[in-house]
């Protein structure tokens, strides 16, 4: 048969296959050793065909992580409700490979026969365990879902593991801000994404983001918040940081069922209300840490009992004002001691470095002090 002129590769056949095989291209890797198919596979014979090498460390076999069955069940669950798709290959692997029994050349093209060989799974256990779990619950609908895969052929169970380590240590996630800017953009154009977010408890992400992006546009955050790709210049906090503070304000019972313009007026107001006790801080934010994650993610804690305060004395709640008399006593008194063990107060106790207080305050518990700390000083309230 005749290669492409694309070097190895060979052409996929446009002739009509046989039960059973499948029309592929064919190509080598490492270095022509070991050949490889490349075509789409129906759920049926994938799944019943399949084996996963499990990593057993006593034995120095296999290499696949344990299946996480929530995975599979939520991605069963979005393929069943048609929110996703399966577009990107899975790698598998025949081991015992027999070129006369697996491959058929005829008519210029190539046909993937995998009889009733096992097929390795090196990359797509999750994919695969979805799969299976729809098959097995309605083989009609999924028997013949079509899925692409590549196969090596012939490899053994060391080239598997090589294949599958550099997958998985050269794959590198999404990162947060950006994930989260997508998935605002989807969940605005296409319901489902919403409604999968909900069934998950995750729709606070793109509520977040939307009122992030709304922040950016106030006096406060204005030029403070850094969104994917942008140069960090005079930004303070990230997207992703600024959306997982507001992530408790959400699931609170009266700042959650708000609407977005409500809720946008709160945080205006009280970051303004903030500004007002302490204006030193914000005239140079980049040398103090409460425009940074830790202030952030204090403040918006914070957040919840003043306005349950504010609430209960009658003020208003979009009102700077009315934030900037309840909370000008707690940060102004606020004090702790620096590395050097000196004491800092008010704005002093925000700087950043070694000048200031809130460093030692940077970790999810160290956050739960300092905001039980200010919750105890705001003002007391009685009860009629």
């Amino acid at each position: 048969m005749l290669k492409s002129k694309t070097s190895n590769i060979l052409p996929m056949t446009f002739s009509v296959p046989e039960e059973g095989e499948y029309p592929v291209i064919m190509t080598t890797i490492h270095q022509g050793q070991i050949p490889i198919v490349v075509g789409v596979i129906d759920a049926g014979t994938l799944t019943d065909r399949s084996v996963v090498p499990r990593r057993d460390t006593r034995r120095k076999t296999g290499y696949q992580r344990d299946l996480t069955t929530a995975r599979v069940n939520r991605l069963a669950r979005e393929l069943t409700e048609r929110r996703v798709d399966l577009p990107t290959a899975v790698l598998l692997n025949v081991r015992d490979f027999d070129a006369d029994e697996h491959l058929v050349e005829r008519e210029g093209g190539v046909f993937f026969n995998p009889g009733t060989v096992e097929l390795y799974v090196v990359d797509g256990q999750h994919r695969i365990g979805a799969l299976e779990k729809l098959v097995q619950e309605n083989p009609e609908r999924w028997g013949s879902f079509a899925i692409p895969f590549v196969c090596m052929l012939g490899a053994d169970e060391r080239q598997e593991m090589r294949e599958f380590y550099v997958v998985n240590s050269n794959a590198k996630s999404v990162r947060t801000d950006l994930a989260l800017d997508l998935l605002k953009q989807q969940a605005e154009s296409d319901k489902g994404v919403m409604d999968a977010l909900i069934e998950r408890g995750e729709d606070w992400k793109v509520k977040a983001q939307t009122l992030v992006e709304m922040l950016a546009g106030t006096t406060v955050w204005g030029n403070r918040i850094r969104f994917p790709r942008d140069a960090k210049g005079d930004t303070t906090i990230s997207s992703s940081g600024m959306a997982g503070s507001i992530k408790s304000l959400l699931h609170t019972p009266y700042f959650g069922q708000l609407t977005t313009q409500n809720q946008i007026k709160i945080l205006d107001a009280f970051w303004r209300g903030v500004r007002d006790v302490l204006p030193e801080v914000f005239a140079d934010p980049s040398s103090y840490s409460l425009q940074k994650s830790v202030g952030v993610f204090v403040m918006h804690g914070l957040l919840i009992s003043v306005l349950e305060y504010l609430r209960t004395k009658g003020a208003s709640v979009i009102e700077p004002g009315a934030y900037a008399k309840a909370l000008q006593d707690p940060l102004q008194n606020l004090q702790g001691d620096t590395t050097s063990g000196d004491l800092a107060q008010g704005a002093d106790f925000w700087l950043a470095g070694p000048e200031g207080a809130a460093g030692s305050f940077s970790s999810g518990a160290g956050q739960r002090v300092l905001i039980a700390r200010l919750k105890g000083a705001l003002p007391v309230l009685d009860v009629e």
